[in-house]
C-alpha cells in the first residue's frame, strides 16, 4: 500500500474566498438587479459543498510487474484481494470503504502496474444508500431474507445467467447487465461485509481469466467491490466487473437509462464455453 501521489480525498482545507454577491454576479450587475436579490431567505443553499475528506490509498497487487489482474497466479491473487481486506479493515470507522480496480487507459487507469484503489469516505453514496434500503425493505417484507441471496438461488436455478460456481461463490452476468458481458461475484454464504469475509477470491480470477480468454487478451474493465456501508445490519456484499467495450451516447447519458446490445445470457453462455 501506497498513499496516492494525486489523492481524491485528503484533509479539510479552508474555505473559498467568497466574495460578495456583486462580486459573484459579475460587471453587469447593476443596483436592484434580480440576481442579486432573493426570495429564499432561509432556504438551502443552492450550491452547498463539503471538503472532501477522508483516505485514498493505492494498493499494489503484486511485487511482479503485470499490467492485469488476469496475469497473477493463484497464489499472487489470493495475496491481493486478503491485502483489499486488511486495508479496508484499517478504515473501518469510515461510512463508507469503496475499492476500484480499473484496468486500461480506457477505464481510467493511468498506471500500467496492477493496483487497485481504496477510498474511505465520511459519506454514503446515493447508489448505495438505494442498495442498502432496498435489502433493509425486502429482509422486513419477507421476515429476514437476503435480496441478493434470494436472487442468487434463482440465478442457479435457470442456470441461463450462471457463469460458474465453487464452494465460495457464484459468477453470474446479472439480469439487465449495463453492459456486455458485466458480471458479478457473489458469496454462496451470505455476509454483510466484503472486508470481514475471507471467500470469493478464487472466483474473482476466474471471472478475469474468463474475460481474458473470451477477447483473446484482458479487456479493458473496471472492478468494484460493493460492500455494505458503517453500521449496515441487512446486505450481501458483492464484486462488479465492467469490461469497457462500447461507450455511452447520447441516449444513456441523457436518460440514465443504459442500452445493452449483447444480452447476458448470450454472455454467460460465450463465457461458460471459455471454462
Amino acid at each position: 500500500m501506497v498513499p496516492n501521489l494525486y489523492p481524491a480525498l485528503g484533509a479539510p482545507e479552508g474555505a473559498g474566498s467568497g466574495g460578495s454577491p456583486e462580486a459573484e454576479a459579475g460587471s453587469f450587475a447593476a443596483s436592484g438587479d434580480p440576481l442579486l436579490t432573493s426570495r429564499r431567505s432561509g432556504e438551502p443553499d443552492l450550491f452547498s459543498s463539503r471538503p472532501a475528506t477522508g483516505a485514498h490509498e493505492v494498493l499494489i497487487n503484486s511485487p511482479r510487474h503485470v499490467t492485469a489482474m488476469a496475469e497473477l497466479n493463484d497464489t499472487e491473487f489470493a495475496d491481493a484481494v486478503a491485502t483489499w481486506r486488511e486495508r479496508m479493515r484499517a478504515h473501518a470507522d469510515a461510512s463508507y470503504l469503496q475499492l476500484i480496480v480499473n484496468e486500461g487507459g480506457g477505464a481510467g487507469a493511468s498506471l500500467e502496474h496492477t493496483h487497485a484503489q481504496l477510498y474511505a469516505l465520511p459519506f454514503v453514496p446515493p447508489s448505495v444508500a438505494r442498495e442498502r434500503e432496498r435489502a433493509g425493505a425486502y429482509a422486513e417484507r419477507t421476515a429476514g431474507s437476503g435480496l441478493l441471496a434470494d436472487v442468487l438461488i434463482e440465478e442457479v436455478r435457470r442456470k441461463s445467467r450462471l457463469v460458474a460456481i465453487d464452494d465460495e461463490a457464484a459468477l453470474i452476468c446479472p439480469w439487465a447487465s449495463r453492459g456486455p458481458f458485466e458480471l458479478r461475484v457473489i458469496p454462496r454464504r451470505e455476509e454483510v461485509r466484503f472486508e470481514d469475509g475471507a471467500g470469493g477470491a478464487a472466483m474473482i480470477a476466474t471471472a478475469m481469466r474468463l474475460l481474458a480468454k473470451r477477447f483473446g487478451a484482458p479487456p479493458e474493465l473496471n472492478l468494484w467491490v460493493r460492500t455494505a456501508p458503517h453500521g449496515t445490519e441487512f446486505f450481501h456484499w458483492h464484486v462488479d466487473i465492467a469490461p469497457r467495450l462500447t461507450i455511452k451516447a447520447g441516449f444513456e447519458l441523457g436518460t440514465g437509462v443504459d442500452i445493452n446490445i449483447y444480452p447476458p445470457e448470450q454472455a454467460a453462455s460465450d463465457l461458460r464455453d471459455c471454462l
